[in-house]
């Protein structure tokens, strides 16, 4: 089975809230993990749909077939560095902001003829 991969890195998404969006579309086939993504009102969905689409470019690059016939065999979300910021809180102290970033990788797969006919 030939895959092909898309991974996008520092982006600035929670991976708390990206990976209910990629549990979303694991395991589905690409037209309907896009319209899935398009309809999702997160901003980790349009994240991912631009990971999606990469991804399946990346597919017609190999020539694996139209994106059609292809879908999700692996997409997970990894956790980046974390940005360490400080807010200003009365009487002179300070309160920790942590701004979390996010990996995201898509992997998306050819779908191998089930049955075989003569």
């Amino acid at each position: 089975m030939t895959e092909a991969h898309a991974i996008l890195r520092f982006v600035r998404v929670a991976p708390r809230k990206a990976k209910p969006v990629i549990d979303m579309i694991r395991g589905r086939q690409v037209p309907t993990a896009l319209a899935i993504l398009k309809h999702t009102p997160r901003h980790a969905a349009r994240v991912v749909e631009k990971i999606v689409r990469s991804a399946v470019a990346n597919a017609e690059l190999k020539e694996m077939g139209d994106s059609e016939s292809m879908f999700i065999s692996k997409a997970f979300v990894n956790c980046g560095p974390t940005y360490k910021r400080v807010r200003a809180r009365s009487m002179g102290r300070a309160n920790a902001i942590q701004k979390r970033t996010s990996h995201i990788t898509v992997v998306v797969a050819a779908q191998e003829n089930q049955g075989k006919r003569k």
